[in-house]
C-alpha cells in the first residue's frame, strides 16, 4: 500500500539524521526496529537519559574475535564443506558477525585432541626436528579459509607450554624454587619429573631462553610461509599457574619473562618480524602489579606493544590501575561454561562484561573457544568450558548468550573507531559509545532489569525509544 505523507514530513526527515535500533531480548535477536530520527534536544525533560559527548575521545578499537584452538579447528574440519563455509561466513564476514580477530595456540592447549609441540626431540638446540605437520592437517587450512572470508583478520598467538624438554621442575630464574606439586597424580611418574608439557606445569628453564625464542620465530616464519600472518604473540598463556599439573602449562617468574622478551624474543622479532607485536601477561586482571613491576625495566618496555588480559580473576577496573602512557590493552580470553544456566540467554551478562572491558581501556575482545561439542570436547584439560557456539551431534548449532552479545559490538564498532564519552542517570543501565572512522556512531546499551523508556542526547539532538527488559540494544547512526 502506498502511503503519502504531507510535504512537511518529508522536509523534516531531510533535515534529521536517521538511526537504527537493533534489539536482542527473549523474543528477538539483533532485530532492526523501524528507523528513528534525531530532533532538536529539549531541555528539562524528566526522562531516563543517556548523554553522549563525542568531543571526549578514549582508546581506539582494534576488533572482536574468538579463539581458534585445535579443538575448534578440528570440529570445523569435521563439518560438511557447505555447512562449514556458511558458518564461517556468518562468524567472520563483514556482513555477518564481523569477527576480525583470532587467537591461536602455539602447540597444544587444554582444548586439543592430544599433547603436542613442534619439536619433541630433547636438547634439539638447533631445532632441526621442528615441524608444523600437526597444524597442517586442519588448523592452518581453517585459518586460511577464515582469512579468505575476512582478509583483515588480526591473529594473536600464545603457547600454553614450550616443548617439555625446555622446562625445569627444580629451580627457576634467580634461583627461586618451584612450588611443591599437590595435585592429583593423574599422569605417569615420567611426566611428573621429566620433560612433559603437562606434568606439574613446571617452570621455563633459563638454559633454553635463546632456543625458545628461535622456536617461536620458526612458528611465525612457518605460518607466514603457509599463508597465515600472525600479528601479535605472548610468550606464555597464564604464566602464573601450573594448572594443577593437568594440562599443558608453564610458569614464568616476572624476571624470567622480562629477560626473555628483553634479551631474546624482542631483538629477534625486531630483526626478522617487525610487524609482529609482543604483548605481556596474557593472564587475569589481578596480576596487574606484575606488569607494572616489569615495565620499570626501560629496555624491556622498548619491545612491549601491549598487555593481554583474561577475565577469570579480579575485576576489570584493575586494568585501569596500570593504564599509563597509552600502553594498549587487549582482552584475550573469557567464555561460558557447560554448567552455566544462562548459556543460551546470557546476552545481558556478557554485554555487561564487554562494556566493562572496553571502559577500562581494552582495544579488543577475544572470546575463548569458537566451537565445542555438547560435552565441551575436544578437551584434554580439567575445565568444563563451553564454546561461543556448540556443535551438536546432529550437526545443528546452538549459539550462546555471549554470541548474541558480540552481535551488538563487533558489527557496529569498527576497527580504528574511538570510544567516546557517555553518561546516564539510570541506575543499572550499561552503555558504551564509539565514533567510527567513517564518521558513523554506535551506542550499545545493556539493560539487565525491567523495560525502560530512554532518551538519547548527542550534539544538541535527541531521540527516544523503549528498551525491553533483560535486553541488549545497539543504536547506530
Amino acid at each position: 500500500m502506498l502511503v503519502l505523507f504531507p510535504r512537511w514530513v518529508h522536509a523534516l526527515r531531510a533535515r534529521t539524521k536517521e538511526a537504527t535500533l537493533y534489539v536482542t531480548d527473549a523474543l528477538e535477536k539483533h532485530a532492526a526496529r523501524a528507523p528513528l530520527y534525531w530532533v532538536k534536544a529539549v531541555a528539562g525533560v524528566p526522562r531516563a537519559t543517556i548523554e553522549i559527548d563525542s568531543t571526549r575521545l578514549y582508546q581506539p578499537i582494534l576488533g572482536f574475535g574468538t579463539a581458534l584452538t585445535d579443538a575448534s579447528c578440528f570440529l570445523l574440519s569435521s563439518m560438511p564443506t557447505a555447512a562449514r563455509q556458511a558458518f564461517l561466513k556468518e562468524i567472520f564476514s563483514p556482513s555477518g558477525l564481523n569477527l576480525n580477530m583470532g587467537r591461536c595456540c602455539i602447540g597444544a592447549s587444554d582444548y586439543a585432541r592430544s599433547v603436542y609441540s613442534y619439536d619433541d626431540v630433547p636438547d634439539d638446540m638447533n631445532l632441526e626436528h621442528f615441524s608444523l605437520k600437526h597444524d597442517e592437517a586442519y588448523i592452518l587450512p581453517t585459518l586460511r579459509e577464515i582469512q579468505e572470508i575476512n582478509p583483515n583478520l588480526f591473529l594473536k598467538a600464545a603457547p600454553w607450554s614450550p616443548p617439555g624438554w625446555m622446562k625445569t621442575y627444580g629451580t627457576t630464574f634467580g634461583g627461586r624454587t618451584t612450588e611443591n606439586y599437590v595435585g592429583p597424580f593423574t599422569h605417569s611418574l615420567w611426566e611428573l619429573t621429566n620433560g612433559s608439557m603437562r606434568g606439574r606445569g613446571g617452570w621455563m628453564s633459563e638454559k633454553y631462553l635463546g632456543v625458545y625464542a628461535q622456536y617461536l620465530e620458526k612458528f611465525l616464519h612457518g605460518y607466514a610461509q603457509a599463508g597465515v600472518q600472525v600479528q601479535a604473540l605472548t610468550s606464555q598463556n597464564e604464566p602464573l599457574t601450573a594448572q594443577a599439573g593437568m594440562m599443558p602449562a608453564c610458569r614464568w617468574s616476572p624476571g624470567m619473562e622480562a629477560a626473555f622478551v628483553r634479551d631474546h624474543l624482542g631483538p629477534l622479532l625486531h630483526a626478522q618480524h617487525k610487524d609482529t607485536q609482543i604483548w605481556l601477561l596474557d593472564h587475569d586482571y589481578t596480576y596487574y602489579q606484575r606488569v607494572a613491576t616489569q615495565l620499570q625495566d626501560e629496555r624491556l618496555a622498548e619491545y612491549v606493544d601491549g598487555v593481554a588480559w583474561h577475565g577469570y580473576r579480579g575485576t576489570p577496573d584493575q586494568m585501569s590501575l596500570l593504564h599509563r602512557n597509552g600502553l594498549p590493552f587487549y582482552w584475550t580470553e573469557g567464555g561460558p561454561f557447560l554448567d552455566d544456566p544462562d548459556y543460551s540467554t546470557g546476552w545481558a551478562k556478557w554485554s555487561g562484561i564487554f562494556t566493562d572491558v572496553l571502559e577500562n581501556w581494552c582495544r579488543s575482545v577475544i572470546t575463548w573457544n569458537l566451537m565445542l561439542d555438547p560435552r565441551g570436547k575436544p578437551n584434554i584439560g580439567p575445565y568444563n568450558c563451553a564454546g561461543l557456539v556448540t556443535l551438536k551431534d546432529d550437526g545443528s548449532i546452538v549459539r550462546s548468550g555471549q554470541y548474541h552479545a558480540l552481535r551488538h559490538f563487533s558489527p557496529h564498532f569498527k576497527r580504528d573507531g574511538r570510544r567516546i564519552a557517555s553518561e546516564t542517570n539510570v541506575a543499572g543501565l550499561r552503555h558504551l559509545a564509539v565514533e567510527n572512522p567513517d564518521g558513523s556512531f554506535a551506542l550499545t546499551m545493556t539493560n539487565p532489569g525491567e523495560a525502560k523508556d530512554l532518551r538519547i542526547v548527542c550534539g544538541g539532538q535527541q531521540l527516544c525509544f523503549s528498551l525491553p527488559r533483560d535486553a541488549v540494544a545497539t543504536l547506530a547512526w
